[in-house]
């Protein structure tokens, strides 16, 4: 719910973001924004050109962990990133935990380790902005992303501050889904989407259910195979460790009108509302009004940067503070991205 505090910690962001800040470390090398106007993301790039990242932040974890936490994303480019393995070790350098991809949403080849690829969604189709597994309790608040090939043209991985997000929202909408939150509706279908199975990595619907016990997560099966699940969250977020409130939710993203609208046409001809692979609605269950999600998507569109991929960059991204989405590209593209720092949402 809605606090006393929450307009002042916006005004108390808003301004925060304006002071200049340093890294102490030398061999970090350069840093700047990507604009005067914009401090979203920290650029870091190397004094010397093709300096080893692994090296060059050994010392500066909590340095690049506060950076973080201020500018909600830091891209590292021209360090040298040779190797799968080297970009795990960065990982494993600037977080306390790699997590598994659960509650999948997105087609995703696995790697090795805790590494996947970014997604598998055909190359000609966008992807709306969102914050990765706001729908589930537990989230990783760590993102890493890692350019081993970019693409020919397009295929950037644009992102949004979700602090600035929260304030361009008008305070009327704002309030709705602070009093009732938001409901993500899947069915699952043989032939659409993702299987129940690669969804929560199991085949056993024993601990399907039992894990759906545990997450909060209603479900309700029709027939041997067909699965209906639906969870209520909130639709607005308090950062554990900044204390900054952010828009953090898929309700825009699963909306069906917000889907491409050659895909949204072929499967209302082929289901129900009711039985759309994905929809969301209030938390109580009535439907968003047109209206507010073309305000919502307007919102992150107006708060939406987004930087050409180069090789070799990497990416870092507070998973509550800044949404990330997918420009439509051609060629071939590679970005691998690994997820970090559990947080379960329900901690007092």
């Amino acid at each position: 719910m809605k606090t006393p505090n929450d307009d002042i910690r916006l005004k108390m962001y808003a301004a925060s973001r304006r002071q200049a800040v340093r890294l102490s470390k030398e061999s970090i090398g350069d840093h700047k924004s990507l604009s005067d106007r914009r401090e979203f993301p920290l650029i870091i790039s190397p004094s010397s050109p093709g300096a080893d990242l692994l090296e060059s932040i050994a010392g500066s974890r909590e340095e690049i962990r506060e950076k973080t936490l201020l500018y909600g994303a830091i891209l590292f480019r021209g360090f040298n990133v040779l190797t799968i393995e080297g970009f795990e070790q960065i990982v494993q350098c600037l977080s306390d935990r790699s997590i598994e991809y659960r509650e999948r949403t997105s087609p995703r080849s696995h790697i090795q380790g805790g590494v996947y690829t970014s997604t598998d969604y055909p190359a000609e189709y966008s992807i709306f902005p969102h914050n990765e597994s706001s729908y589930s309790w537990t989230v990783p608040m760590k993102l890493f992303f890692y350019c081993m090939e970019p693409a020919l043209k397009g295929g950037e991985t644009p992102i949004v501050d979700c602090r600035k997000l929260l304030q361009r929202i008008s305070p009327e909408r704002r309030e709705r889904f602070m009093e009732r939150g938001w409901m993500y509706v899947r069915n699952f279908e043989e032939g659409f989407g993702l299987p129940w199975q690669t969804v929560f990595q199991t085949d056993d619907r024993g601990k399907l259910e039992e894990y759906c016990r545990q997450a909060d997560i209603r479900f309700e099966w029709k027939g041997d195979c067909r699965l209906r699940t639906w969870q209520v969250r909130p639709a607005i977020a308090k950062h554990p460790q900044t204390g900054d409130f952010v828009w953090f939710n898929h309700a825009a993203f699963f909306h069906v009108s917000t889907l491409d609208p050659r895909v949204r046409e072929g499967l209302l001809e082929e289901f129900e509302e009711i039985d759309l692979p994905n929809n969301t609605y209030y938390g109580d269950g009535s439907p968003i009004e047109p209206s507010v999600l073309e305000e919502l998507r307007a919102a992150y569109t107006e708060e939406m940067v987004s930087i050409p991929w180069g090789k070799g960059d990497l990416l870092i991204v507070d998973n509550m503070l800044t949404a990330h989405a997918r420009s439509p590209f051609t060629g071939r593209r590679k970005i691998l991205v690994a997820m970090a720092e559990p947080f379960d949402r329900r901690t007092p």
